[in-house]
């Protein structure tokens, strides 16, 4: 019987562990997915009008939130992938992230030349995170 019990309490976790679960999921996309107690997140910067260098602080600052919401923060992002739409605006983009990112908690990371749909984005950042 404790056996069986303690293969039902381990199976419910395993379950629990492993639902998805979709934050304000809509036809197309969700605002983010949770999966094994990992955080898959896209941030586009809300000021269109801006610098890159504006545009890639505000994009952070929306996966702060995001992260915050879903009970976690920077310092637990495994691996990032930065759109950029101008190569010119490396140099910007950077400045924006190394101010950013935690000390000592660095995720992998790449840069993508991308275009963009919206051609007043500068940056678009896709994070994965640990809760």
């Amino acid at each position: 019987m404790t056996f069986l019990l303690s293969y039902v309490s381990l199976t419910q976790k395993r379950e629990t562990l492993m639902t998805i679960q979709r934050l304000d999921p809509e036809h197309r996309m969700s605002e983010a997915v949770i999966y094994n107690q990992t955080v898959y997140y896209t941030s586009v910067p809300e000021n269109l009008d801006a610098d890159a260098f504006a545009q890639t602080e505000n994009a952070l600052a929306v996966i702060d939130r995001s992260l915050a919401r879903v009970g976690s923060d920077k310092s637990k992002v495994l691996d990032a992938t930065i759109f950029l739409t101008d190569l010119a605006d490396f140099a910007a983009m950077n400045q924006a992230w190394d101010a950013w990112v935690s000390p000592g908690n660095a995720p992998v990371r790449c840069t993508v030349l991308a275009g963009l749909v919206d051609p007043r984005y500068k940056v678009e950042i896709k994070i994965i995170a640990a809760l």
